[in-house]
């Protein structure tokens, strides 16, 4: 009977301790979308891309195009988004955090831009992967 009762308290450790660090991981991917969105609505596109891996490998989809490394996003970023007019102001709605393994998840959500040039509304789905202990956009799809 107490090594049931071990059992069934370690049972519980575990759970909680499993339960505990993914609230830890999803409070985190907010922090950084949360900066991400600060950054872009100070044109600080820069500051903006520090969420995503600094990787060639580092993947992007949009408009039915992929392409791949974090320079060539930011060069993208700068030729579509060259002032503070045109990046406006960003606001995330986080729709779902998902569990992918221990050191990845997936994010669906959607954006708004608020600019002088006119709004812009659209989904996405971003994957984080925890790299060198911190969480990092690898891949992300916008639309």
């Amino acid at each position: 009977m107490k090594n049931n009762n071990l059992l069934l308290v370690i049972g519980f450790l575990m759970i909680f301790s499993s339960l505990s660090a993914q609230n830890n991981d999803t409070e985190a991917i907010e922090n950084i979308l949360e900066s991400q969105a600060e950054s872009w609505s100070n044109h600080d596109l820069e500051g903006f891309m520090q969420g995503y891996w600094k990787s060639d490998e580092l993947t992007y989809y949009s408009g039915g195009k992929i392409t791949k490394g974090w320079q060539t996003t930011l060069d993208n970023y700068k030729k579509g988004y060259p002032n503070k007019e045109a990046t406006g102001v960003l606001n995330f709605q986080i729709d779902e955090i998902t569990k992918i393994n221990e050191e990845s998840y997936y994010v669906m959500g959607q954006y708004f831009l608020q600019r002088e040039v006119g709004d812009a509304h659209g989904t996405f789905m971003i994957i984080f992967k925890k790299i060198n202990g911190e969480w990092k956009i690898i891949a992300d799809s916008s639309c």
